[in-house]
């Protein structure tokens, strides 16, 4: 019974594990996506650079957008980091 509970247990650290080390690094970075941004719908608004979304096992690129600048935040645009095991996408934030 001892035995069971320990295999169970090691399997799902080995799972675990693997699971962290590969979710979102790519040996690669996908090249840099160009287009055309809209014209911003009032003053009061601020340019959210497009975003790489890890879904599935792969990162997909989410279009920019305009947003309402929030008071006293600072948007930071989101950037690849080179790790180790490959690149990162470092997501946009307030």
């Amino acid at each position: 019974m001892k035995k069971n509970i320990c295999m169970v247990l090691l399997s799902g650290i080995i799972i675990l594990t693997i699971g962290c080390t590969v979710d979102g690094v790519v040996t690669e970075r996908p090249a840099d996506v160009v287009y055309e941004r809209g014209i911003a719908p009032g003053p009061d608004y601020i340019w959210i650079g497009g975003d790489w979304v890890w879904s599935g096992g792969r990162y997909t690129w989410h279009e920019g957008r305009w947003e309402k600048r929030r008071e006293g935040r600072v948007w930071h645009e989101g950037h690849w980091n080179q790790r180790s095991r490959g690149w990162r996408w470092e997501r946009g934030h307030w």
